[in-house]
């Protein structure tokens, strides 16, 4: 079986769920984020020096897979959505982190490559979360979803600062 359909060469997909949809619908454009955020963080892991970050990085990309299943069809029975033990494992890394790492001002990213290279991520999750949120305008997009990827933006953060935290080189803005 090829990849290949030749199906949308005239500007339409198909969901998962069999409906054809426009190539720039707020539906494509949401799961296309989410996969650009999953090619990301799968080159993000391989900078990071932390293995905890690292596994970290491959649960959150498996995760992905049910976001953007979700979001690429209008039919749950097709998908494995994401629930709310999905998002407590996050708000559980948030404070996890944040208790080890003690974070006092704003952090100016970028003082390791690992870092930078997550914090690229975080900065393509905010813009999923957009996607999704102006897609939710129109759509019912599941709560629970719509949460996991708000605090996904602050794990990311979090998990960058990480990296930096490790070799001492965070670096706070000074006003």
């Amino acid at each position: 079986m090829s990849i290949s359909t030749k199906k949308g060469d005239k500007g339409q997909t198909s969901l998962w769920s069999g409906e054809r949809v426009s190539k720039d619908s707020l539906r494509v454009e949401s799961y296309g984020t989410i996969d650009e955020l999953n090619s990301h963080l799968g080159e993000s892991k391989h900078y990071v020096k932390s293995n905890k970050i690292k596994n970290i990085i491959i649960d959150i990309q498996n995760d992905l897979f049910k976001v953007a299943g979700t979001l690429a069809s209008k039919d749950k029975k097709y998908v494995s959505p994401i629930i709310e033990k999905d998002v407590e494992k996050l708000n559980k890394l948030v404070k996890e982190l944040e208790e080890k790492m003690k974070l006092k001002g704003f952090v100016i990213p970028g003082s390791t490559i690992s870092s930078s290279k997550i914090d690229v991520c975080r900065t393509i999750s905010r813009r999923a979360e957009r996607r999704i949120i102006s897609l939710s305008n129109n759509d019912n997009i599941d709560i629970e979803l719509r949460k996991y990827v708000n605090r996904l933006s602050d794990v990311l953060f979090l998990l960058a600062r990480y990296e930096e935290f490790i070799f001492d080189k965070i670096v706070y803005k000074k006003w």
